[in-house]
């Protein structure tokens, strides 16, 4: 006969960070298929994702739809790109959405426990985690450029979150390179969003 035991705190409380971060993220489609993930950056419908994730989006190319992790669909607009820092700005008509907790990248350390939700191979909302390699310095021009993680990510997780064990997200997933994460930090992507966000 099983037994049920209740389970270990930190185990509760991590199930609670993913139910979260589940809600913060968006999964991107393109032609009627999968092309990546999103974070909702604003309540009032401000989606941040990658920008290679929206390569060839706009007006001459429509289509791109925001699915929600309620499954609604939302036809996106797309109101920033910058292929330099690999960060794109989409704006879908909803309000009152579930926005992410925002955290600051400059604090992360090596060894901190992250997490990242997307959408890979059609997974919706899937899940891992690992711990920090690097970050970026605070105040440093030299050093990483980029938040490196353990985390094994796949197509379908770039424009996800990168999120602390407290579910703020320090980052936007992007890329693989020999087996780490790359993220662009938080800290970059607000002033991003900031710059480029219609007021």
């Amino acid at each position: 006969m099983v037994v049920g035991e209740r389970p270990h705190p930190l185990t509760s409380d991590l199930a609670d960070v993913v139910g979260r971060l589940r809600q913060n993220t968006v999964e991107l489609r393109s032609m009627g298929r999968a092309s990546g993930s999103g974070v909702i950056w604003r309540s009032d419908g401000l989606i941040v994702t990658s920008a290679h994730v929206v390569a060839g989006a706009g007006p001459a190319r429509p289509g791109a739809q925001v699915v929600l992790a309620d499954r609604r669909h939302f036809p996106a607009t797309l109101v920033a790109c910058d292929r330099e820092l690999d960060l794109a700005l989409l704006s879908v008509e909803a309000r009152d959405l579930p926005a992410a907790l925002i955290g600051d990248s400059d604090r992360l350390r090596a060894g901190e426990l992250v997490l990242a939700v997307g959408h890979p191979f059609g997974l919706v909302g899937a899940v891992v985690t690992g711990v920090v390699h690097a970050a970026p310095a605070p105040g440093r021009h030299a050093g990483p450029r980029w938040v490196q993680a353990d985390l094994r990510l796949a197509p379908g997780n770039s424009g996800g979150p990168m999120a602390d064990a407290g579910g703020r997200v320090v980052g936007v997933n992007a890329m693989i390179v020999g087996r780490l994460a790359l993220a662009v930090p938080s800290r970059v992507v607000e002033t991003f969003a900031m710059r480029c966000a219609p007021r």
